[in-house]
């Protein structure tokens, strides 16, 4: 009884906060008609046609040669990056938790390498491994004279996609060694193991879960990504490729639609082996905070090898990196190595170069604070208040991350030129900048809501009970005790929304009008075309804008974020 009047008491008490349920309606509307509206008009156009339920759109594209061709080859680049990026970000994460480093440098280098793939396009490492060891690339032709050497295919994107994705799994990798309890691993050392059966025996069980969601995470991104695919995959076709051409060349809308749900289950099975398995796996598994500071290996025989190797790697793909000013720089990649600034004055006087820097910047400096502030939002719904509907709006924000951009395209294509809106406001979105905000904030809306949601629960619930308890609503909470105690998580999500916005490609090719030119479709137009010149001139500054956010994030968070008392305590 005392249980029931409770409850009604809890029922009386959220429905008379009507900010608070004002907020979580609006909410729900914006996650059910932007998320699930979208994939929900994939599977109707996949399932039903004008004879009605039928599984006829799935049997043609199944007997298409190129889409069984295009799964074989997905899955099979799929999980050999997924393999080599968790082994590689191991390698990384273990050189920088365990080994002593003999210089500040390396550990410099090794952060410079994992926040490279944050600040650039998807696509920038495809230009590089073109212009280094394509037919007329700087190191296959010019230093090992052979001119015929193909660049193109499973292993050109494999090389990239593994480059590309691997500082995820460091930065994961990172996080969970630095957990282990040097303790477990220092009482084998004592019972006499090597250092090897040690790392064989102890470490690697204790984070074995968690390499095999580093695989998983590396393995959703590869199989989502189009960009690189498109401009080094030459004739070896991907999911995300096929799906775009089929909208794009074979305007065939319903056969497009039955290969997004395909790829659609494709990401979710292994998103939620990867969310409801292996990271609960990984929880139990791990230790908890060192108790004491661990002793770092300073055998050279360990230390010189694995630095060496790391070393390597990092300068490999920061070379990439480099190879890209160069290339906007020189005045015929692979002919003529004189430099020049004309790519650069091309991009702003030929190719409307301005216009395309201010839409894309604006569109993002838009979509960011929207992201951020609702990142923030559900976070603070789903920690810190107890509703009905707190599963849902966690699950659907969180199901975006398991949606690949190009699957998202064309779900936003048929779900709002041609889907049940018809008329109205939201059928006059299809076609203006609107969408392609809101496209930016789904597709960010996942990792600054996870950020949230860890910074939130590390705060006590009696500063905010205080709070209540002298008449404040949940708006008045949010807003002067919640946000100020997580400013740091927000201006990091503003600042990551934004970048991820300003790079996006994959979500938005399918849906950007001539009305907008954005710099991401302009780097993949040019690249697709081999003027690799203006495309290297476009990603140079992108990267440049990119990289000037994250520090003036850092410059930012640095003078007015959380201060160290309060994040500690």
């Amino acid at each position: 009884m005392a249980g029931k009047q409770g409850a009604s008491l809890d029922r009386q008490k959220f429905f008379a906060d009507p900010i608070l349920v004002t907020t979580i309606v609006v909410l729900i509307a914006f996650l059910t008609l932007f998320i699930l509206y979208p994939l929900a008009i994939l599977l109707v156009d996949s399932f039903v046609t004008d004879k009605g339920f039928t599984l006829d759109v799935f049997r043609r594209i199944m007997g298409m040669h190129n889409f069984r061709t295009a799964i074989t080859n997905t899955l099979r680049v799929g999980f050999l990056v997924g393999i080599l990026s968790a082994l590689i970000g191991l390698l990384f994460a273990y050189v920088e938790v365990y080994v002593k480093l003999r210089t500040a440098f390396m550990g410099g280098l090794f952060k410079v390498v994992s926040m490279l793939p944050v600040v650039s396009p998807p696509f920038v490492l495809s230009l590089s491994m073109i212009m280094l060891f394509g037919k007329a690339g700087i190191i296959t032709r010019f230093l090992l004279h052979i001119y015929d050497n193909n660049v193109y295919g499973f292993w050109g994107i494999a090389i990239v996609q593994t480059m590309t994705f691997f500082p995820v799994c460091y930065m994961m990798m990172r996080g969970l060694l630095k957990n282990i309890d040097p303790s477990l691993e220092e009482a084998a050392r004592d019972m006499g193991a090597s250092r090897w059966k040690v790392f064989t025996t102890v470490t690697l069980p204790l984070v074995l879960p968690g390499l095999g969601n580093a695989f998983l995470v590396t393995f959703i991104e590869s199989i989502a990504d189009f960009a690189n695919p498109m401009i080094i995959g030459g004739s070896y076709d991907t999911l995300a490729t096929t799906i775009y051409l089929q909208i794009t060349g074979a305007y065939d809308k319903e056969g497009a639609s039955a290969m997004a749900v395909v790829l659609l289950c494709i990401t979710l099975i292994m998103f939620i082996a990867q969310k409801y398995w292996l990271e609960a796996k990984s929880t139990a598994t791990l230790s908890g905070k060192a108790s004491r500071q661990r002793m770092l290996i300073t055998d050279r025989s360990v230390t010189v090898p694995l630095t060496i190797l790391c070393s390597l790697m990092a300068l490999f793909v920061i070379m990439m990196y480099i190879c890209v000013p160069f290339g906007a720089l020189f005045k015929t990649w692979g002919y003529d190595f004189h430099l020049t600034t004309k790519w650069f004055n091309q991009v702003f006087v030929r190719y409307k170069g301005l216009k395309a820097f201010k839409d894309s910047f604006m569109l993002s400096l838009i979509a960011s604070p929207i992201t951020a502030l609702l990142s923030m939002i559900i976070s603070y719904l789903v920690v810190k208040r107890n509703f009905k509907t707190k599963g849902f709006i966690e699950a659907v924000s969180m199901l975006a991350m398991a949606v690949p951009g190009t699957v998202l395209g064309i779900g936003y294509i048929r779900g709002f030129s041609a889907g049940v809106f018809r008329t109205g406001f939201l059928k006059s979105l299809y076609g203006t900048g609107a969408i392609l905000v809101i496209v930016f904030i789904v597709r960010s809306l996942p990792t600054g809501t996870r950020s949230g949601i860890s910074a939130l629960r590390q705060i006590d619930k009696s500063i905010e009970e205080s709070a209540y308890d002298m008449g404040a609503d949940s708006f008045k909470v949010f807003m002067t005790v919640t946000l100020p105690l997580i400013k740091d998580s927000f201006l990091s999500g503003l600042v990551t929304a934004f970048v991820r916005s300003i790079t996006a490609i994959s979500a938005i090719i399918l849906l950007v009008t001539p009305q907008f030119l954005l710099i991401t479709v302009q780097i993949n137009e040019f690249a697709e075309k081999g003027s690799y010149g203006i495309a290297c001139a476009f990603a140079t500054i992108l990267i440049a804008i990119t990289y000037a956010s994250v520090l003036l994030m850092n410059l930012v968070i640095k003078f007015f974020g959380t201060s160290r008392t309060i994040t500690e305590s």
